[in-house]
């Protein structure tokens, strides 16, 4: 500012009322404090009255000064002050404003050479930031700061370095001033450090609250891992504001670590911030180093300071600000420094400057005066001041409070380190995490019960619960490995956790979200939305969803020995053999040629014959095939061949139904489920597994429909039609209805390892990205140890144990089989063969119904066609009928060599009275007939003679001539008179005599007659 313009500000003073009050010691001060400061005015009493006490300082002389108050940050009145009291004569200038007061007094003091001590005061608690006071080249400096210049940016860096941060965010409040932090950014950016800032507004809740307004999940998430490590510069009672806002909004964590750094903090400011913080919190403040001797505590060099300033048991100290001790000291130094021009003898008298007249000079004694003061050295409270090199207060110590990882969590705050311009830092701010044991650590643990990661081993009344399963030996695994305690206790509401409307947590996640327990311990699956909110450590089993249905009941199919083949290949069997059939008859009707007269008759001269050879070749039974040409054998051939394969194919075939048993399951998969209609299925509500199907099915990215037609079932009514509440509940309602259980494969596992009917088994894919874990508080200091330790306990097996022991390969039951314990090879039941021998039951009562049928059918017949009277056969009427034939168409009729027996059985009962023709012969023929009676011991016979060739046709098919031909008939003897079913002419057999009549001599009389 320039002297005109100082002396138009003086002159608005004058007119309006500056007081003129001169002095009249030759030693005046002039000091201008805020109105807002009264500690000011009261330390800068201290001061001058300490300084008249000491009379080894002044000796004679007395400090006398003229103190004005002044708004805060308002130039204008500071310049009018500075003015009035510059008229009253004064050696020097103290002032405790801020920077722009300070910039408006430096130009005026600059201009007026009156030496002027500078303490910049903290805005609204704010830290400090360094004023930017601007500087003429053509004018010299009278300012001086009292106050060091700023090094929190040095101390932030050398602070970072020793942490080995790489990224973190510093909030600043809005009384900061941002242009403080440049050196500091930029030695960042050199360092290749990531730094984020963001300034903090008076309303610190509204800040927090806009954050989950404004930011996505993933974006809040991102933000909570920036915010783990933090520099705070802010005010003390901003500070906490910021760490109850963020404890609150569960935005801090325990493994978080924040960084407090303001030069003005007092010790139950800080305990109160490190009470209040979750995880670790370091305080950097100034500090003034003091005597370790409680006799020269107060005593500095040969002043005494009074007892309230250094005395820390008046309490008064504590209430004083910093900016007050350099007030203090800055009256000691402007007193030594008129000491020493006393004693030099160089004293300039003071001179009343007129800011209002343009030809007022400066003082020509300003500039010895600032040469004696900046050469001048004291120590005080602050400790030494003195101005190196003529510009600025050099001396700052920085003190590093502190608490690392405890049991207690920064309830005890200590010293752990020291930072100074000369020597930097003196000690360690390494994090003590915790190494290998966690010795005398009692955790509290939240579980819920759910088979087999967590049940109850005994329950005996007044006494904790104990439990068992899974998850329990695990955590006493770690317990013994880390050396920790633990209390267990149940969730009041038996739910793993998941997020309410309101944005709060239910469940074991709740419990640990409000700090309730330190880890959760039962089938926690490891989410990402769980994850954010709490820590979980390395998963020590892997997870998946599987589906626990009930069996389906075997079915029992007497026809099991049909399965091996289709239907269609059944009907293509029985099609095949009647076509073949047809196919050999015709070729043996086509291509047969008659080679001799005596040729017995092919078995495939007829149809059914035909049929049957061709059945009896598919059954492997035999039979007699016509071989008389090339057609027959490559038919036969090509049917024999047929035959093997499909046989062979049946066989083996056959012996893998009936060995291995199946079930009609058709459910195999998420995606058969789906199809499927006649079963409903559900899982848990409000669980991962609920979570789970409710974000597969309701993304849009998601191109398989299966699992959006799995979450319509599931949550058809918001859950209530399908899903259950527990686990249990589920269960249960397989057991009794039609009913497809959704949930973690390992538990529906066991459950179905351990059913007491053995009647559910699991089906689903066992592969997936999830696993389960120990959920801990979000920041726990425990995480890293369970990890590390769950991983040895991988690598050792017991984690394999532990499994073997809970899912036996060979329990109560077997999933993959119906039963448990059954061997590898069972013995074929009934059922399996329940169908042939039904086969065989239906064939001997169809063959006793055709039996039946035939003999009603041949009795009825013969009943019709023989005459009621002839109940006998009439041997005579054979006789006689013959001999008839024989004489009277003898040229006609011609007998083939052809023969042909019929035969009367059981003649012997005929009776002996009945008379007989004994025998005739005929002649030219060789023909004989003879009858032969029981009671005959010799027969008579007739023979006939005649040439070789003649031949004679006897036409015996006709019923008039013998009726008794046609059926059985009882003879009169009691025998059977036999007729062959054809009714062609029957070519009989002749029996030549050569003799004379009579039997021969050595054949015995037989039941018959021979013709």
């Amino acid at each position: 500012m320039e002297v005109p313009a100082l002396c138009f500000l003086a002159s608005l003073s004058w007119i309006f009322g500056g007081d003129l009050t001169r002095a009249d010691s030759i030693i005046h001060i002039g000091a201008i404090f805020e109105q807002s400061a009264a500690k000011d005015d009261e330390v800068f009493h201290l001061a001058v009255s300490d300084l008249s006490l000491n009379d080894d300082i002044l000796q004679s002389e007395k400090i006398t000064f003229s103190i004005k108050f002044v708004e805060a940050n308002n130039p204008f009145q500071t310049v009018q002050e500075a003015c009035d009291l510059m008229t009253q004569g004064i050696l020097a200038l103290v002032s405790s404003t801020g920077c722009t007061s300070a910039t408006a007094l430096q130009s005026l003091t600059d201009t007026m050479h009156i030496p002027h001590l500078f303490v910049q005061r903290n805005n609204a608690g704010s830290p400090r930031t360094a004023c930017q006071l601007s500087r003429n080249p053509n004018l010299e400096e009278y300012t001086l700061p009292a106050r060091p210049p700023i090094r929190i940016g040095d101390v932030m860096i050398r602070l970072v370095n020793e942490l080995r941060w790489q990224k973190f965010i510093v909030f600043y409040d809005s009384n900061y001033d941002i242009r403080g932090l440049q050196g500091f950014l930029d030695q960042a950016s050199r360092q290749g450090l990531d730094v984020s800032l963001q300034r903090i507004d008076q309303n610190i809740s509204h800040i927090f609250a806009s954050l989950f307004t404004t930011m996505k999940t993933e974006e809040l998430n991102r933000y909570r891992d920036t915010l783990r490590r933090a520099i705070l510069l802010l005010s003390p009672r901003g500070a906490q504001t910021f760490i109850n806002e963020a404890v609150e909004t569960n935005l801090a964590s325990k493994d978080s670590h924040w960084v407090f750094v303001n030069e003005e903090i007092s010790d139950s400011e800080i305990l109160e911030l490190v009470h209040s913080a979750l995880g670790r919190m370091t305080v950097v403040r100034q500090i003034f180093p003091t005597s370790k001797d409680p006799n020269h505590r107060c005593m500095r060099n040969n002043h005494r300071i009074s007892s309230l300033l250094c005395d820390p048991q008046e309490g008064y100290l504590q209430t004083l600000q910093t900016s007050n001790l350099y007030l203090y000291d800055s009256v000691l130094l402007l007193a030594g420094a008129f000491h020493r021009k006393l004693e030099d003898r160089k004293w300039h008298s003071m001179a009343s400057l007129n800011c209002m007249r343009k030809s007022t000079k400066p003082w020509n004694g300003g500039r010895s005066m600032l040469d004696t003061i900046q050469n001048g050295q004291i120590v005080g409270l602050t400790g030494t001041m003195a101005f190196t090199n003529g510009a600025s207060n050099t001396n700052i110590h920085f003190e590093i409070l502190g608490t690392s990882y405890s049991e207690t969590f920064g309830k005890d705050v200590r010293r752990l380190a020291v930072w100074d311009p000369v020597k930097g830092l003196n000690g360690s701010l390494q994090e003590r995490r915790l190494e290998s044991d966690m010795q005398g650590v009692t955790l509290k643990v939240v579980t819920i019960l759910e088979e087999p990661f967590v049940m109850v081993a005994e329950n005996i009344l007044g006494q904790p619960k104990r439990y068992k399963g899974f998850s329990i030996d695990v955590l006493d695994a770690l317990a013994k490995n880390l050396g920790f305690k633990y209390e267990i206790y149940q969730a009041v509401d038996h739910k793993y956790g998941s997020q309410l409307a309101n944005g709060s947590w239910n469940g074991m996640i709740g419990e640990l979200i409000n700090k309730k327990a330190d880890i959760a311990v039962s089938a926690v699956t490891i989410t990402p939305e769980r994850e954010s909110v709490v820590d979980f450590s390395k998963r020590y089993m892997d997870y998946s969803v599987g589906i626990l249905l009930k069996k389906p009941e075997e079915k029992i199919n007497i026809f099991s020995v049909f399965a091996p083949f289709d239907l269609a290949v059944w009907a293509c069997i029985a099609a095949a053999i009647p076509l073949v059939g047809v196919l050999i008859f015709v070729l043996n009707r086509v291509q047969l040629v008659p080679t001799h007269p005596q040729t017995s008759p092919s078995n495939s001269n007829t149809l059914h014959s035909a049929i049957w050879l061709v059945y009896g070749a598919f059954v492997q039974q035999g039979g007699d095939s016509p071989m008389n040409s090339v057609a027959m054998r490559i038919v036969m051939g090509s049917w024999w061949l047929f035959t093997l394969i499909v046989c062979s194919s049946y066989t083996a075939n056959l012996a893998a139904f009936l060995t291995v048993s199946r079930m009609d399951n058709s459910i195999h998969s998420f995606q058969d489920l789906a199809k499927q209609s006649d079963l409903s299925y559900g899982t848990v509500r409000d669980s991962a597994v609920y979570e789970y199907f409710q974000a597969k099915g309701t993304n849009p990215l998601e191109q398989d429909s299966t699992y959006a037609e799995l979450w319509r079932t599931i949550s058809k009514n918001n859950g209530a039609e399908h899903s259950v509440s527990a686990a249990n509940e589920g269960i249960a309602k397989i057991k009794t209805g039609t009913y497809a259980f959704l949930w973690d494969m390992a538990v529906v596992e066991y459950t179905a390892l351990i059913d007491e009917d053995c009647s559910l088994t699991v089906v689903g894919d066992s592969i997936s990205s999830k696993g389960y874990g120990v959920a801990l508080q979000h920041g726990s200091p425990y995480r890293d140890l369970f990890s590390q330790r769950i991983l040895e306990l991988q690598d050792s097996g017991d984690l394999d144990v532990f499994k073997q022991k809970w899912w036996p390969k060979v329990g109560r039951c077997n999933l993959k089989g119906h039963a448990a314990g059954q061997p590898d090879g069972q013995a074929l039941k009934l059922q399996s063969f329940a169908g042939v021998f039904c086969i065989l039951a239906a064939g001997l009562l169809l063959a006793c119904l055709v039996a039946a049928l035939e003999i009603w059918w041949n009795s009825n017949r013969c009943h019709q066609e023989t005459p009621k009277e002839d109940k006998e056969v009439n041997l005579e009427q054979v006789h006689r009928r013959m001999n008839s034939l024989m004489d009277d168409d003898m040229a006609h009729k011609q007998i083939s060599a052809a023969s042909i027996e019929i035969s009367a059985l059981d003649i012997g009962s005929m009776q002996t009275s009945q008379g007989l023709e004994p025998g005739r012969d005929y002649q030219n023929t060789q023909i004989s007939v003879s009858t032969f009676l029981p009671e005959q011991t010799h027969g008579t016979s007739r023979k006939l003679s005649s040439l070789a060739s003649t031949n004679l046709s006897l036409p015996l098919s006709s019923a008039a001539t013998l009726p008794s031909i046609q059926c059985k008939h009882r003879s009169p003897n009691g025998g059977l008179f036999r007729q062959s079913p054809v009714k062609t002419p029957i070519p009989m057999s002749f029996q030549s005599v050569s003799g004379p009549g009579g039997l021969p001599e050595g054949m015995e009389p037989s039941h018959g007659t021979s013709i």
